[in-house]
């Protein structure tokens, strides 16, 4: 792999990893995503082949751009008021106007 090829793969594996951890979550039970991520990059780091190392070059890139679409998607779905899932979001919602006036919000109980 040539040096700005290295250094292409480098920014997109960033880029990648950021838009995992802020469109998938970085908790402890979704870790397995970076892990996988981080196996694949590792895995191909000794390709030689220029256009195999573009090839997996622009799948990145096209999952990155898949992930931050979705979430995209989700947000404006959910800007129109179009039912989706949004216990989540409204939790979050909540927790922070509580927390903009000093409270917070109680744990609900789980039998």
């Amino acid at each position: 792999m040539g040096s700005q090829q290295a250094m292409e793969a480098f920014k997109v594996y960033r880029v990648l990893l950021k838009a995992v951890k802020n469109q998938i979550g970085k908790e402890e039970y979704k870790k397995h995503f970076s892990q996988y991520i981080a196996e694949q990059f590792r895995k191909n780091s000794q390709l030689s082949d220029p256009s195999l190392v573009a090839q997996r070059i622009k799948l990145a890139n096209d999952y990155t751009y898949l992930l931050n679409s979705v979430h995209h998607h989700k947000d404006l779905l959910f800007s129109y008021d179009i039912a989706v899932d949004r216990s989540d979001e409204m939790k979050r919602l909540l927790g922070k106007s509580a927390a903009s006036v000093g409270l917070k919000l109680p744990e609900v109980y789980q039998p």
